[in-house]
């Protein structure tokens, strides 16, 4: 949620409160002795007041969803290995290429500063696309090759979204994997951290593919450290008792969240229960990014676009 945000709605209540006070406080047409009028700082305070609202509007179409933040997040798991401790994984999701303020300056300024964070491993939990059914704005062939540039010393992962799939899942496969980016679809994978081996087990988008969850982890040798990556969050409670921590993307944090009311828009069965951020639930972690595109509507209010660094720490 940005300061300027905060700052807004607190004016309007404001204006709102002293508006309440001075109606309530109005003489009647006896005590004014003619047609009444409105005082001066009422009609000030109603006046202000659709510019406030204008500024809102303003911000949430044309300067919150161009902004890209930088969010530091942990995670403490227990029996995390010793030697994967502090393991940084850079966060991003629904790019969204194409779409609303996200052209190709956008996706090199996106690439710099997640490589500034100097993150071990990078994953990007699907949407790459904008649009999806009937087209979209910026064609695989071009954005991919932008996102190569991405670096991370133990690799770049993905997953597809229901908007990849949408367009054409497995051309946007072959595309980021022609520029060095691993997607994985109901797959696993070794990686090998500090001389120490846990494995990504990618799962396949809940909305568009067919669900194989227990039978993905199950190719994962017994004992190993699993991280799960999956573009929708809501199939988490599925998720086997053996894997630890599963991270997620799709709801945008409701793409629109006002003070103290949440999300306006909550793009999962769950309501906002999975919306966004850190859950623990049965023993599992989950962990949603807001990502950094829209879908739909190009507005972002209260959910300012974010890269996520987030470092996972054993619990002493």
């Amino acid at each position: 949620m940005s300061i300027s945000f905060v700052i807004s709605v607190a004016v309007l209540v404001g204006l709102s409160l002293f508006l309440y006070r001075e109606i309530r406080r109005r003489p009647g047409p006896k005590q004014w002795g003619h047609t009444p009028k409105w005082p001066k700082r009422i009609r000030i305070a109603l006046a202000t007041i659709p510019l406030i609202l204008g500024l809102l509007v303003f911000w949430g179409f044309f300067i919150e969803p161009n902004l890209l933040i930088v969010r530091n997040e942990s995670i403490q798991i227990d029996n995390w290995p010793t030697p994967l401790n502090d393991l940084k994984i850079a966060v991003l999701a629904d790019i969204h290429a194409g779409g609303a303020f996200i052209d190709q300056d956008k996706l090199r300024l996106i690439v710099k500063r997640t490589n500034e964070l100097n993150p071990d491993i990078i994953v990007i939990l699907g949407d790459f696309i904008s649009g999806g059914r009937g087209g979209t704005a910026m064609k695989p062939e071009v954005f991919a090759p932008i996102l190569k540039e991405f670096k991370a010393p133990f690799g770049v992962y993905s997953v597809l979204g229901n908007h990849d799939w949408w367009y054409d899942g497995n051309e946007v496969r072959r595309a980021l994997e022609a520029n060095g980016i691993r997607v994985l679809e109901n797959e696993v994978l070794p990686v090998n951290v500090r001389g120490t081996t846990f494995w990504f087990a990618g799962l396949a988008d809940l909305w568009t593919r067919p669900q194989r969850i227990a039978d993905t982890i199950d190719r994962i040798p017994a004992d190993q450290t699993i991280i799960a990556l999956t573009h929708n969050p809501d199939i988490f409670p599925q998720l086997p008792q053996r894997v630890p921590l599963l991270l997620a993307a799709h709801t945008h944090g409701g793409q629109v969240s006002f003070p103290f009311i949440g999300p306006v828009i909550e793009p999962s069965s769950y309501g906002q229960r999975y919306v966004r951020g850190h859950v623990v639930e049965n023993g599992h972690h989950l962990f949603v990014t807001t990502g950094i595109g829209t879908s739909i509507i190009p507005v972002r209010f209260g959910v300012i676009p974010e890269i996520v660094l987030l470092t996972v720490q054993r619990r002493s």
